[in-house]
């Protein structure tokens, strides 16, 4: 996957969500509860579309691709990491490398302190322009280690792959520890309230939502289908 990463570009553009919510038991999605949160669809696709990437979304991939793949995901989320190793891959292959669609990452960190603290990690990653080796590392840690909120989420362990990455250490130090992107992330998550995002993982191929973890088949088809409309 590194190969295939380093293929690809990084590309600073809008950022992290961050979403308290509500388990669902059962379910292949974790969504925000309690509260109305019902979407308003001109909302959700003004967030997600292709004409509304901006501030510090990292695109993977051309930035020219016709079909634009966002993906909000927390890094301890266990149907993210179902769907960055069943998925993801195979998505990146098919469809990334190949020029007709690209992918936007945006942080939806709901699951606790560890994984606000991921997310805040991962954007000084963006700031050297290794976000999504770093977004790859962190997935691959935990889907390895499988257990939610048992502190491997970690400084020590984020410190360890930007060095691996061999990311210049100081700067990304020095990021770390002034949690310089928090407020940034607070930010977010009134923008993913106000737009009505209710869970990880939420997908949306050009703006069209994909819930839970599903199938690369039924990811296919909506590529498929997205391709055809904008030729």
């Amino acid at each position: 996957m590194e190969d295939s990463q380093k293929a690809q570009k990084d590309i600073l553009l809008p950022g992290s969500i961050i979403v308290a919510s509500l388990l669902i038991a059962g379910a292949l999605v974790y969504n925000v509860g309690a509260r109305n949160l019902a979407p308003q669809e001109a909302n959700l696709v003004d967030i997600v579309s292709d004409k509304d990437l901006t501030d510090d979304d990292v695109i993977l991939g051309s930035a020219g691709a016709p079909v634009t793949i966002v993906e909000f995901g927390d890094y301890q989320c266990p149907f993210c990491g179902r769907f960055f190793t069943d998925v993801e891959p195979r998505l990146r292959e098919d469809y990334i490398k190949t020029g007709k669609a690209r992918m936007v990452y945006r942080d939806f960190a709901f699951l606790g302190p560890e994984s606000v603290d991921a997310a805040m990690a991962s954007q000084c990653a963006a700031e050297q322009k290794a976000f999504w080796s770093f977004h790859d590392a962190l997935y691959a840690a935990e889907v390895k280690d499988g257990v939610e909120h048992n502190g491997n989420l970690n400084e020590q362990l984020f410190k360890t792959i930007a060095s691996g990455l061999k990311l210049d250490r100081a700067l990304f130090d020095n990021c770390l520890s002034s949690k310089k992107y928090f407020k940034e992330i607070e930010k977010d998550y009134n923008d993913g309230i106000a737009a009505g995002v209710r869970g990880t993982p939420a997908t949306y191929v050009n703006g069209k939502m994909i819930s839970g973890a599903a199938s690369y088949d039924s990811f296919k088809s909506a590529v498929d289908e997205a391709l055809k409309s904008v030729k």
